[in-house]
Protein backbone atom coordinates (compact mmCIF):
# COMPACT_ATOMS: atom_id res chain seq x y z
CA UNK A 1 0.00 0.00 0.00
CA UNK A 2 1.18 3.54 -0.39
CA UNK A 3 1.23 6.24 1.84
CA UNK A 4 -1.47 8.12 0.33
CA UNK A 5 -3.65 4.65 0.38
CA UNK A 6 -2.80 3.78 4.00
CA UNK A 7 -3.77 7.40 4.91
CA UNK A 8 -7.31 7.06 3.04
CA UNK A 9 -7.88 3.92 4.48
CA UNK A 10 -11.53 3.70 5.97
CA UNK A 11 -13.29 0.96 8.68
CA UNK A 12 -15.90 -1.28 6.94
CA UNK A 13 -19.35 -0.42 6.77
CA UNK A 14 -21.57 -3.40 7.62
CA UNK A 15 -22.70 -5.83 5.96
CA UNK A 16 -26.76 -7.61 5.56
CA UNK A 17 -25.10 -11.16 4.77
CA UNK A 18 -21.10 -11.83 6.75
CA UNK A 19 -20.57 -14.73 6.22
CA UNK A 20 -21.66 -13.71 1.92
CA UNK A 21 -19.08 -10.85 2.44
CA UNK A 22 -16.48 -12.86 3.88
CA UNK A 23 -16.77 -15.80 1.29
CA UNK A 24 -16.60 -12.84 -1.52
CA UNK A 25 -13.92 -11.38 -0.09
CA UNK A 26 -11.94 -14.41 0.40
CA UNK A 27 -12.97 -14.73 -4.11
CA UNK A 28 -11.48 -11.46 -4.40
CA UNK A 29 -8.17 -11.80 -2.73
CA UNK A 30 -8.23 -15.65 -4.44
CA UNK A 31 -8.40 -17.10 -0.93
CA UNK A 32 -11.46 -19.02 -1.40
CA UNK A 33 -10.71 -22.79 -2.06
CA UNK A 34 -12.48 -26.02 -0.36
CA UNK A 35 -10.02 -25.28 2.72
CA UNK A 36 -11.02 -22.16 3.51
CA UNK A 37 -12.99 -21.75 6.59
CA UNK A 38 -13.41 -17.95 6.22
CA UNK A 39 -17.07 -17.60 4.29
CA UNK A 40 -17.69 -20.93 4.78
CA UNK A 41 -17.85 -21.70 9.04
CA UNK A 42 -17.06 -17.60 10.17
CA UNK A 43 -17.84 -14.06 9.19
CA UNK A 44 -14.94 -12.72 10.60
CA UNK A 45 -12.03 -14.54 12.64
CA UNK A 46 -11.43 -11.96 15.75
CA UNK A 47 -12.29 -8.31 16.59
CA UNK A 48 -10.04 -6.63 19.16
CA UNK A 49 -11.84 -4.46 21.69
CA UNK A 50 -8.60 -2.41 22.62
CA UNK A 51 -10.35 -1.24 26.58
CA UNK A 52 -7.10 0.34 27.45
CA UNK A 53 -3.65 1.37 25.51
CA UNK A 54 -1.81 1.21 29.00
CA UNK A 55 0.41 -1.30 29.68
CA UNK A 56 3.11 -2.96 32.70
CA UNK A 57 5.30 -4.12 30.38
CA UNK A 58 7.80 -2.47 27.51
CA UNK A 59 7.49 -5.31 24.98
CA UNK A 60 10.47 -4.78 22.50
CA UNK A 61 8.15 -5.88 19.89
CA UNK A 62 5.24 -3.67 20.94
CA UNK A 63 2.82 -3.43 18.37
CA UNK A 64 1.43 -0.03 20.35
CA UNK A 65 2.61 3.49 18.95
CA UNK A 66 4.55 6.15 20.60
CA UNK A 67 1.74 7.79 21.89
CA UNK A 68 -0.80 4.86 23.06
CA UNK A 69 0.95 5.75 27.14
CA UNK A 70 -0.66 9.47 26.75
CA UNK A 71 -4.43 7.65 26.13
CA UNK A 72 -7.27 8.01 28.66
CA UNK A 73 -9.13 4.45 28.58
CA UNK A 74 -12.14 5.03 26.58
CA UNK A 75 -15.34 5.53 28.42
CA UNK A 76 -17.23 2.38 29.38
CA UNK A 77 -20.63 3.71 27.11
CA UNK A 78 -18.27 3.97 24.09
CA UNK A 79 -16.68 0.72 24.47
CA UNK A 80 -20.43 -0.74 24.85
CA UNK A 81 -21.09 0.76 21.69
CA UNK A 82 -18.40 -0.57 19.49
CA UNK A 83 -19.50 -4.20 21.14
CA UNK A 84 -22.56 -3.88 19.67
CA UNK A 85 -21.34 -2.57 16.41
CA UNK A 86 -18.89 -5.75 16.66
CA UNK A 87 -22.47 -7.52 16.50
CA UNK A 88 -24.14 -5.31 13.82
CA UNK A 89 -20.93 -6.25 11.42
CA UNK A 90 -19.95 -9.62 12.39
CA UNK A 91 -23.06 -11.55 14.03
CA UNK A 92 -24.02 -13.76 16.91
CA UNK A 93 -20.87 -16.02 17.90
CA UNK A 94 -18.80 -13.23 16.63
CA UNK A 95 -15.04 -13.77 18.95
CA UNK A 96 -14.27 -10.25 20.53
CA UNK A 97 -10.68 -10.27 21.99
CA UNK A 98 -10.56 -7.85 24.76
CA UNK A 99 -7.20 -6.29 24.87
CA UNK A 100 -5.12 -3.70 24.98
CA UNK A 101 -2.51 -2.64 25.90
CA UNK A 102 -3.01 -4.80 29.09
CA UNK A 103 -6.84 -4.84 29.26
CA UNK A 104 -6.18 -5.92 32.81
CA UNK A 105 -4.90 -2.73 34.05
CA UNK A 106 -8.41 -1.44 33.13
CA UNK A 107 -10.83 -0.98 36.37
CA UNK A 108 -11.88 -4.35 37.60
CA UNK A 109 -15.62 -3.21 37.33
CA UNK A 110 -15.54 -1.86 34.27
CA UNK A 111 -13.96 -5.28 32.72
CA UNK A 112 -16.45 -7.43 34.07
CA UNK A 113 -19.16 -5.00 32.61
CA UNK A 114 -17.07 -5.08 29.39
CA UNK A 115 -16.96 -8.78 29.35
CA UNK A 116 -20.30 -9.60 30.32
CA UNK A 117 -21.37 -6.87 27.41
CA UNK A 118 -19.71 -9.03 25.03
CA UNK A 119 -21.27 -12.56 25.98
CA UNK A 120 -25.16 -10.88 26.66
CA UNK A 121 -24.89 -9.40 22.96
CA UNK A 122 -24.51 -13.23 21.74
CA UNK A 123 -20.56 -12.97 21.42
CA UNK A 124 -17.85 -14.92 22.89
CA UNK A 125 -15.27 -13.04 24.75
CA UNK A 126 -11.98 -13.34 25.41
CA UNK A 127 -8.99 -12.19 27.79
CA UNK A 128 -5.41 -11.06 25.81
CA UNK A 129 -3.41 -10.29 28.70
CA UNK A 130 0.60 -10.44 29.77
CA UNK A 131 -0.94 -12.41 32.87
CA UNK A 132 0.97 -10.24 35.74
CA UNK A 133 -2.44 -8.48 36.80
CA UNK A 134 -4.68 -11.66 36.08
CA UNK A 135 -5.10 -13.38 39.04
CA UNK A 136 -7.07 -16.64 39.83
CA UNK A 137 -9.90 -14.43 41.62
CA UNK A 138 -10.13 -11.79 38.67
CA UNK A 139 -10.22 -14.98 35.71
CA UNK A 140 -12.74 -16.43 37.83
CA UNK A 141 -15.21 -13.20 38.34
CA UNK A 142 -14.81 -12.74 34.67
CA UNK A 143 -15.56 -16.26 34.20
CA UNK A 144 -18.85 -15.99 36.21
CA UNK A 145 -19.34 -12.93 33.37
CA UNK A 146 -19.42 -15.06 30.33
CA UNK A 147 -15.75 -14.86 29.39
CA UNK A 148 -14.83 -18.26 27.27
CA UNK A 149 -11.02 -17.95 26.36
CA UNK A 150 -7.97 -16.47 28.27
CA UNK A 151 -4.82 -15.86 25.97
CA UNK A 152 -1.48 -15.42 27.75
CA UNK A 153 0.82 -13.46 25.91
CA UNK A 154 4.54 -14.60 27.32
CA UNK A 155 8.01 -14.34 25.55
CA UNK A 156 11.45 -12.82 25.40
CA UNK A 157 10.43 -9.55 24.15
CA UNK A 158 8.64 -8.89 27.33
CA UNK A 159 11.71 -8.70 29.37
CA UNK A 160 10.43 -10.36 31.93
CA UNK A 161 13.00 -10.22 34.81
CA UNK A 162 15.23 -13.19 36.30
CA UNK A 163 14.64 -15.29 33.00
CA UNK A 164 17.50 -15.89 30.46
CA UNK A 165 15.82 -17.27 27.77
CA UNK A 166 12.26 -18.51 26.50
CA UNK A 167 12.67 -22.26 27.74
CA UNK A 168 12.95 -20.35 31.46
CA UNK A 169 9.86 -18.59 30.41
CA UNK A 170 8.30 -22.07 30.70
CA UNK A 171 7.92 -21.71 34.40
CA UNK A 172 5.68 -18.52 34.26
CA UNK A 173 3.43 -20.42 31.85
CA UNK A 174 3.14 -22.91 34.03
CA UNK A 175 2.05 -20.81 37.04
CA UNK A 176 -0.40 -18.91 34.62
CA UNK A 177 -1.97 -22.04 33.95
CA UNK A 178 -2.33 -23.23 37.13
CA UNK A 179 -4.46 -20.13 37.93
CA UNK A 180 -6.82 -21.35 35.47
CA UNK A 181 -7.37 -24.55 36.36
CA UNK A 182 -10.62 -25.93 37.12
CA UNK A 183 -11.81 -22.59 35.59
CA UNK A 184 -14.30 -22.81 32.71
CA UNK A 185 -11.96 -21.39 30.37
CA UNK A 186 -10.01 -22.59 27.26
CA UNK A 187 -6.58 -21.58 27.90
CA UNK A 188 -4.22 -20.23 24.79
CA UNK A 189 -0.86 -18.95 24.89
CA UNK A 190 0.82 -16.44 22.34
CA UNK A 191 4.50 -16.22 21.45
CA UNK A 192 6.25 -13.44 19.53
CA UNK A 193 9.01 -15.86 17.41
CA UNK A 194 12.47 -13.23 17.36
CA UNK A 195 15.54 -13.62 16.22
CA UNK A 196 16.23 -14.20 20.23
CA UNK A 197 14.19 -16.91 21.07
CA UNK A 198 13.43 -18.51 17.57
CA UNK A 199 15.75 -21.09 17.78
CA UNK A 200 14.36 -22.42 21.21
CA UNK A 201 10.74 -22.46 19.98
CA UNK A 202 10.74 -26.30 19.50
CA UNK A 203 11.63 -26.71 23.37
CA UNK A 204 8.14 -24.34 23.93
CA UNK A 205 6.42 -26.10 21.74
CA UNK A 206 7.72 -29.61 23.80
CA UNK A 207 5.81 -27.38 27.33
CA UNK A 208 2.63 -26.85 25.34
CA UNK A 209 2.42 -30.73 24.36
CA UNK A 210 2.77 -31.59 27.81
CA UNK A 211 0.57 -28.92 28.91
CA UNK A 212 -2.24 -30.57 26.47
CA UNK A 213 -5.46 -31.10 28.39
CA UNK A 214 -5.26 -27.29 30.11
CA UNK A 215 -3.91 -25.93 27.31
CA UNK A 216 -5.98 -25.04 23.99
CA UNK A 217 -3.92 -23.72 21.37
CA UNK A 218 -0.66 -22.33 21.26
CA UNK A 219 0.01 -19.05 18.53
CA UNK A 220 2.87 -17.99 17.48
CA UNK A 221 3.20 -14.57 15.98
CA UNK A 222 6.37 -13.62 13.62
CA UNK A 223 8.49 -10.68 14.35
CA UNK A 224 7.31 -7.44 12.66
CA UNK A 225 8.67 -3.81 12.16
CA UNK A 226 5.44 -2.36 13.64
CA UNK A 227 4.15 0.08 16.49
CA UNK A 228 7.22 1.56 18.96
CA UNK A 229 9.16 -1.66 18.92
CA UNK A 230 12.59 -1.03 19.31
CA UNK A 231 14.15 -4.81 17.62
CA UNK A 232 15.97 -4.24 14.45
CA UNK A 233 15.44 -6.89 11.53
CA UNK A 234 15.60 -10.14 11.75
CA UNK A 235 19.50 -11.63 10.88
CA UNK A 236 17.85 -14.58 9.35
CA UNK A 237 15.06 -15.29 8.13
CA UNK A 238 11.43 -15.89 10.02
CA UNK A 239 8.46 -16.77 8.26
CA UNK A 240 5.70 -19.00 8.19
CA UNK A 241 7.86 -22.02 6.99
CA UNK A 242 10.69 -21.78 9.18
CA UNK A 243 8.20 -22.04 12.12
CA UNK A 244 6.59 -24.45 10.80
CA UNK A 245 9.81 -26.41 11.21
CA UNK A 246 9.98 -25.47 14.56
CA UNK A 247 6.41 -26.71 15.62
CA UNK A 248 7.29 -30.18 13.30
CA UNK A 249 10.26 -30.55 15.45
CA UNK A 250 9.06 -29.27 18.99
CA UNK A 251 6.17 -32.31 18.77
CA UNK A 252 7.69 -34.61 17.23
CA UNK A 253 5.27 -35.29 14.53
CA UNK A 254 4.96 -34.16 10.53
CA UNK A 255 2.09 -31.43 11.32
CA UNK A 256 0.27 -29.97 8.59
CA UNK A 257 -0.06 -26.71 9.42
CA UNK A 258 -1.34 -25.92 5.91
CA UNK A 259 -4.70 -24.94 6.51
CA UNK A 260 -5.21 -21.13 5.59
CA UNK A 261 -7.49 -18.95 7.92
CA UNK A 262 -8.52 -15.69 5.56
CA UNK A 263 -4.76 -15.22 3.27
CA UNK A 264 -2.38 -18.18 3.06
CA UNK A 265 0.14 -15.39 3.46
CA UNK A 266 -1.23 -14.22 7.10
CA UNK A 267 -2.20 -17.25 8.75
CA UNK A 268 -1.72 -21.21 9.47
CA UNK A 269 -3.73 -22.99 11.25
CA UNK A 270 -3.29 -27.08 12.58
CA UNK A 271 -5.03 -29.31 14.58
CA UNK A 272 -3.46 -32.60 16.41
CA UNK A 273 -4.18 -35.35 19.09
CA UNK A 274 -1.97 -35.60 22.03
CA UNK A 275 -2.30 -39.03 23.46
CA UNK A 276 -0.05 -40.64 25.86
CA UNK A 277 2.45 -37.68 25.35
CA UNK A 278 2.75 -38.35 21.72
CA UNK A 279 1.26 -36.04 18.89
CA UNK A 280 -1.22 -37.09 15.91
CA UNK A 281 -1.94 -34.86 13.39
CA UNK A 282 -5.63 -34.57 12.48
CA UNK A 283 -4.86 -31.99 9.46
CA UNK A 284 -3.03 -34.90 7.27
CA UNK A 285 -5.73 -35.24 4.46
CA UNK A 286 -7.07 -32.83 2.42
CA UNK A 287 -9.86 -34.33 1.27
CA UNK A 288 -11.76 -35.04 4.71
CA UNK A 289 -10.70 -32.26 5.68
CA UNK A 290 -12.50 -30.42 3.02
CA UNK A 291 -15.10 -32.67 3.95
CA UNK A 292 -15.04 -31.68 7.45
CA UNK A 293 -15.34 -27.55 6.45
CA UNK A 294 -18.31 -28.40 4.37
CA UNK A 295 -20.55 -30.54 6.59
CA UNK A 296 -19.67 -28.00 9.89
CA UNK A 297 -20.47 -24.74 7.91
CA UNK A 298 -22.32 -22.43 10.22
CA UNK A 299 -21.34 -24.95 13.38
CA UNK A 300 -20.15 -22.93 16.22
CA UNK A 301 -17.69 -25.24 18.45
CA UNK A 302 -18.19 -24.89 22.29
CA UNK A 303 -14.65 -24.04 23.13
CA UNK A 304 -15.25 -24.63 27.22
CA UNK A 305 -16.88 -28.32 27.28
CA UNK A 306 -15.06 -30.74 24.83
CA UNK A 307 -17.97 -33.03 24.93
CA UNK A 308 -20.58 -30.40 23.74
CA UNK A 309 -18.11 -30.17 20.71
CA UNK A 310 -17.67 -33.52 19.31
CA UNK A 311 -21.66 -33.82 19.76
CA UNK A 312 -21.74 -31.19 17.59
CA UNK A 313 -19.32 -32.30 14.80
CA UNK A 314 -21.58 -35.79 15.10
CA UNK A 315 -24.75 -33.94 14.65
CA UNK A 316 -22.87 -32.16 11.43
CA UNK A 317 -22.12 -35.40 9.86
CA UNK A 318 -24.74 -37.02 10.60
CA UNK A 319 -26.68 -34.43 8.97
CA UNK A 320 -24.09 -34.91 6.10
CA UNK A 321 -24.15 -38.69 5.63
CA UNK A 322 -21.64 -38.63 2.61
CA UNK A 323 -19.38 -36.83 3.58
CA UNK A 324 -19.17 -39.01 7.08
CA UNK A 325 -19.05 -42.02 4.91
CA UNK A 326 -15.40 -40.55 3.45
CA UNK A 327 -14.18 -39.70 6.74
CA UNK A 328 -14.87 -43.03 8.63
CA UNK A 329 -11.92 -44.52 7.05
CA UNK A 330 -9.38 -41.92 7.56
CA UNK A 331 -10.81 -42.50 11.42
CA UNK A 332 -10.12 -45.75 11.32
CA UNK A 333 -6.69 -45.03 9.88
CA UNK A 334 -6.41 -42.17 12.76
CA UNK A 335 -7.53 -44.75 15.41
CA UNK A 336 -5.45 -47.70 14.36
CA UNK A 337 -2.15 -45.74 14.23
CA UNK A 338 -3.21 -44.51 17.81
CA UNK A 339 -4.41 -47.43 19.20
CA UNK A 340 -1.13 -48.61 21.79
CA UNK A 341 -0.95 -44.67 22.92
CA UNK A 342 -5.02 -44.59 23.53
CA UNK A 343 -4.55 -48.42 25.47
CA UNK A 344 -1.74 -46.84 27.61
CA UNK A 345 -3.39 -43.72 28.57
CA UNK A 346 -7.06 -45.33 29.12
CA UNK A 347 -8.98 -43.57 26.32
CA UNK A 348 -7.97 -40.17 27.03
CA UNK A 349 -7.01 -38.00 24.08
CA UNK A 350 -6.20 -34.16 24.25
CA UNK A 351 -6.77 -31.94 21.46
CA UNK A 352 -4.22 -28.98 20.86
CA UNK A 353 -4.11 -26.56 17.86
CA UNK A 354 -1.59 -24.21 16.83
CA UNK A 355 -1.67 -21.19 14.85
CA UNK A 356 0.72 -19.47 13.19
CA UNK A 357 0.07 -15.71 12.25
CA UNK A 358 2.36 -13.44 10.45
CA UNK A 359 1.63 -9.67 11.05
CA UNK A 360 2.71 -7.07 8.25
CA UNK A 361 5.35 -4.76 9.02
CA UNK A 362 3.66 -1.29 8.96
CA UNK A 363 5.77 0.42 5.90
CA UNK A 364 4.73 -3.42 3.82
CA UNK A 365 1.33 -3.14 4.12
CA UNK A 366 -0.09 -5.04 1.06
CA UNK A 367 -3.92 -4.16 -0.37
CA UNK A 368 -4.79 -7.79 -0.99
CA UNK A 369 -3.85 -8.98 2.09
CA UNK A 370 -5.92 -6.23 4.40
CA UNK A 371 -8.84 -6.98 2.05
CA UNK A 372 -8.36 -10.45 3.36
CA UNK A 373 -8.03 -9.50 6.93
CA UNK A 374 -9.71 -11.85 9.58
CA UNK A 375 -7.73 -9.77 12.84
CA UNK A 376 -9.90 -6.73 13.14
CA UNK A 377 -9.58 -3.77 15.31
CA UNK A 378 -13.37 -2.20 16.60
CA UNK A 379 -12.89 1.54 15.87
CA UNK A 380 -14.92 3.75 16.83
CA UNK A 381 -16.05 4.33 13.31
CA UNK A 382 -15.85 0.42 12.68
CA UNK A 383 -13.52 -2.55 12.09
CA UNK A 384 -10.09 -1.80 10.63
CA UNK A 385 -7.34 -4.76 9.91
CA UNK A 386 -5.22 -5.17 12.42
CA UNK A 387 -2.07 -4.27 10.42
CA UNK A 388 -3.46 -1.27 9.16
CA UNK A 389 -4.60 -0.22 12.29
CA UNK A 390 -1.25 -0.51 13.80
CA UNK A 391 0.19 1.50 11.02
CA UNK A 392 -1.99 4.32 11.64
CA UNK A 393 -2.82 3.72 15.48
CA UNK A 394 -2.14 7.94 16.89
CA UNK A 395 -4.66 8.65 14.05
CA UNK A 396 -7.54 6.57 15.25
CA UNK A 397 -6.80 6.67 19.62
CA UNK A 398 -5.96 10.91 19.58
CA UNK A 399 -9.28 11.18 17.62
CA UNK A 400 -11.66 12.76 20.06
CA UNK A 401 -14.96 10.53 20.49
CA UNK A 402 -18.52 12.05 20.41
CA UNK A 403 -20.47 10.92 23.51
CA UNK A 404 -24.21 11.93 24.83
CA UNK A 405 -22.02 14.30 27.01
CA UNK A 406 -20.16 16.00 24.37
CA UNK A 407 -16.89 15.32 23.03
CA UNK A 408 -14.38 13.30 24.82
CA UNK A 409 -10.64 14.12 24.47
CA UNK A 410 -8.44 11.14 24.90
CA UNK A 411 -5.38 12.96 25.90
CA UNK A 412 -7.24 15.05 29.13
CA UNK A 413 -10.30 12.91 29.58
CA UNK A 414 -12.53 15.76 29.62
CA UNK A 415 -15.49 16.52 27.54
CA UNK A 416 -16.09 19.71 25.83
CA UNK A 417 -18.95 21.34 23.54
CA UNK A 418 -16.71 20.44 20.51
CA UNK A 419 -13.50 18.75 19.22
CA UNK A 420 -9.99 20.21 19.60
CA UNK A 421 -8.71 20.81 16.28
CA UNK A 422 -7.10 18.61 13.57
CA UNK A 423 -4.55 15.74 15.37
CA UNK A 424 -1.43 15.66 13.30
CA UNK A 425 -0.47 19.33 15.04
CA UNK A 426 -2.13 18.18 18.67
CA UNK A 427 0.95 17.21 21.20
CA UNK A 428 0.49 14.60 23.67
CA UNK A 429 2.35 16.74 26.32
CA UNK A 430 3.51 15.81 29.71
CA UNK A 431 0.97 13.12 30.15
CA UNK A 432 2.91 11.25 27.66
CA UNK A 433 6.71 12.13 28.30
CA UNK A 434 6.12 10.41 32.10
CA UNK A 435 5.33 7.38 30.03
CA UNK A 436 7.94 7.39 27.12
CA UNK A 437 8.26 3.87 26.24
CA UNK A 438 9.68 2.15 22.69
CA UNK A 439 10.93 3.89 20.15
CA UNK A 440 10.76 7.11 22.00
CA UNK A 441 12.59 6.25 25.21
CA UNK A 442 15.29 4.82 23.34
CA UNK A 443 16.20 8.00 21.32
CA UNK A 444 15.91 10.24 24.52
CA UNK A 445 19.38 11.26 25.53
CA UNK A 446 21.48 9.22 28.71
CA UNK A 447 20.06 10.34 31.61
CA UNK A 448 16.92 12.42 30.86
CA UNK A 449 14.64 9.28 31.44
CA UNK A 450 11.25 10.98 33.01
Amino acid sequence: MTPHEIAAARPLPPRLAPVAEARARMRRTGQWHPLQSMGRRFAMGCVALEVTQRCNLDCTLCYLSDHSEAVRDVPLGELFRRIDMVRDHYGPDTDVQVTGGDPTLRRRDELVAIVRRVRDRGMRPSLLTNGIKATRDLLKELCQAGLVDVAFHVDMTQGRQGYANETALNAVRAEYIERTRGLPLSVLFNTTVFDGNAHEIPQVVAFFVRCAGTVRLASFQLQANTGRGVAGACATPITIDTVTASLRQGTGAPLALGMPVGHSGCNRYGMALVVNGRVHDLYDDDAVLADLLAATAGVQFDRQHPGRAVAALAGALLRRPGAAARCLPWAARKLWAMRRDLVAARGRAHKLSFFIHDFMDAGCLDCERIEACVFMVATQHGPLSMCLHNAKRDAFILEPIRTDAGWWDPLSGRISDAPHPAIPGRSPGLHSRKRLKGRLKAARPPGQDA
